[in-house]
């Protein structure tokens, strides 16, 4: 196969599952300009400035900022905000408070995402649903309740996954942004004037000509542009070709065809402002759109739940989330993973913003002040890998991102005017989820200081092992430690208890790496400490799923066999006791103490054979 038939199934995946989100802003756009709380008046020039807003935007911000600029700062293949944050930290390594305070942002940045990953799925398959409203308006209670049942529907089936269900989303897709830019053409057609809306000089005049009133409606605006860290994010599952070529070829040019089709018709029919995306269609092809638009929006959201899932996961190895329960749902693709917690909660805050704000004019208020921020968090970053990762100079960076900076904190500005609306929920599940991500990362931070302080340094212990060496057993024993300079307390308890020592003792720490994906040949490392104590050192990235046994498996290949039915793993069982001490406040460490008592156990997580483990328990004061 060629290098074209090699790349026609990329971007047709791409198309499929990058751009869901992207792809399903038509359904409420321009409706959401022009109606709701935005006051904009109906007339041409408002119609036409609009569309000139929108244009221009999506040229901007997607197509020069996330294709052309953001999508080569890719850690080793990989994108999304952690992996920006990650090079970004991996940049300031001498300049520890910047980092700090970059590192800070970054995180935040992505716990914003949670609280956009809960309206993305209700604001798509509520407006998708809308529609019947359209077809039937005696349907029209029914709406809340039908897309309540989708969306139930949609998250119980994640356990199953979704390798079946996505070998379609391409296709599904692919016809959805056909039928939108042939809606959008046909319309046209009627009114080709609209096309003088690629003038950005309407842009202008409408912004110029009413400040106030056009820096209300970049709030909707805004809508027109999310799902845009998601073509950063997906970089490492499709490459940055496939989403390029995606996005210039095919999907932004039906995502214009179909915005100026509805401005067309609502200059011929200022009525069909009701709902201007379903109106483009004739009578008869409602209902088949209806279906189309609903398959659309389930395909969307699942972005975004599979997206929550692989940060979730990435959160857990870079230390920042407590481990949870992860799943993998296809013995084929590493990145097909279920999180029951996460799938859950998600579903409950759903379910209540659909049912809480009813409508999809009411939820645009919720919608964008989270994009708006993660946006504006990206062109901060962005700048740094700019300085200190390219070598940029200091004229070309403030050059590309000044532009970007002043559209950013504008539509940020412009959606700060929805947090009475509805704006405060993703901020208030983004400080929620920020403040229990860095409330765990300081506590894990706190815990291994504690635990060092108490712990003997690793080669005192052997030098006394040598000079007087207690009883040895048959077998290997594996400690599972995190400081693997100190001796673990698991080993001094089973020593102090049992005055006994296997024959041969292995140390294993698990390091996880700012980089995705670690090879296989860099693995592991082991190191003889002497008197037949072993260091085994193995290496994650943060994409990666540690896996003891398989690991154990590789060490074998080179040369350092293990028997698992003579082997036997010791862990040690942390019992934190918050105390009014330096490091972290009261409520942080009880708070702290709560999340630890609910994480899953060191040895489930890494998958060791449970009637291996041993457990022996300690306590620490924080």
């Amino acid at each position: 196969m060629g290098p074209r038939g090699r790349m026609m199934p990329l971007v047709v995946g791409a198309i499929g599952v990058v751009y869901g989100d992207i792809g399903t802003s038509p359904l409420y756009t321009l409706r959401t300009a022009f109606t709701g709380s935005y006051g904009l008046s109906l007339t041409p020039d408002n119609v036409l400035g609009v569309l000139s807003v929108i244009v221009w935007a999506l040229v901007i911000v997607v197509t020069l900022k996330y294709i052309t600029l953001i999508m080569r700062a890719d850690n080793r293949g990989e994108g999304g905000i952690l992996a920006l944050t990650a090079l970004v930290s991996r940049g300031t390594e001498d300049r520890d408070r910047m980092r700090w305070w970059l590192v800070g942002l970054g995180i935040f940045g992505a716990a914003m995402f949670y609280g956009d990953g809960m309206i993305t799925p209700a604001i798509t398959v509520l407006g998708a649903v809308e529609g019947l409203g359209v077809i039937a308006p005696a349907l029209h209670p029914f709406i809340v309740p039908i897309a309540v049942i989708i969306l139930v529907a949609l998250f119980a089936v994640q356990r199953t996954g979704t390798a079946k269900l996505g070998a379609v989303f391409g296709p599904v897709m692919g016809t959805w942004f056909v039928v939108l830019g042939v809606l959008g053409a046909i319309e046209i057609a009627r009114a080709p004037q609209v096309l003088g809306a690629f003038d950005p000089t309407y842009a202008a005049r409408f912004i110029s000509g009413n400040p106030t009133v056009a820096f209300v409606a970049f709030g909707a605006v805004v809508l027109a542009v999310t799902g845009t860290e998601a073509l950063y994010a997906d970089m490492g599952h499709f490459g940055k070709t496939p989403i390029r070529r995606a996005w210039i070829f095919f999907v932004m040019p039906a995502l214009l065809l179909n915005y100026f089709g509805q401005g067309a018709l609502i200059l011929n029919d200022p009525g069909a402002i009701q709902n201007p995306f379903y109106l483009l269609a004739p009578d008869w092809g409602r209902l088949p759109l209806l279906v189309l638009a609903t398959a659309a929006a389930i395909i969307a959201s699942q972005a975004v739940i599979s997206g929550a899932f692989s940060l979730t996961r990435a959160a857990i190895q870079m230390g920042y989330c407590p481990r949870l329960t992860i799943l993998h749902t296809s013995e084929r693709a590493i990145g097909q993973i279920y999180v029951p917690f996460i799938n859950w909660s998600l579903l409950i805050a759903i379910i209540a913003l659909v049912i809480g704000f009813r409508t999809v004019d009411n939820l645009a208020g919720a919608y964008g002040i989270a994009v708006t921020m993660a946006m504006l968090i990206d062109s901060i970053l962005i700048f740094v890998v700019m300085r200190r990762l390219w070598d940029w100079p200091v004229w070309a960076s403030v050059l590309i991102t000044t532009p970007l900076l002043l559209i950013d904190l504008t539509f940020l500005a412009s959606n700060s005017l929805k947090i009475p609306e509805g704006g405060w929920f993703p901020l208030l599940i983004g400080g929620v989820v920020f403040t229990l991500l860095t409330t765990w990362k300081r506590g894990r931070s706190l815990l291994m200081k504690r635990l060092a302080e108490d712990a003997m340094p690793l080669d005192l212990f052997i030098q006394s092992i040598q000079a007087s060496p207690p009883a040895r057993v048959p077998g290997t024993a594996i400690f599972l430690t995190s400081t693997p300079n100190r001796v673990p307390h698991a080993l001094l308890h089973n020593l102090k208890h049992n005055k006994v020592l296997h024959e041969r003792v292995v140390f294993l720490t698990i390091v996880m790496r700012d980089i995705p994906y670690v090879p296989d040949e860099e693995r592991s490392e082991v190191t003889d400490l002497g008197c037949n104590f072993y260091r085994l050192l193995a290496d994650y990235g943060f994409k990666d799923d540690p896996d003891v046994p398989e690991l154990l498996e590789d060490c074998g290949r080179k040369d350092f066999a293990f028997d698992m039915m003579e082997t036997s793993f010791f862990v040690s069982r942390e019992t934190l006791i918050a105390t009014v001490s330096p490091g972290m406040a009261l409520w942080r460490e009880k708070l702290f103490v709560s999340m630890s008592k609910n994480a899953t156990k060191a040895s489930e997580f890494f998958q060791v054979p449970t009637n291996r483990v041993v457990e022996l328990g300690t306590q620490v004061e924080l």
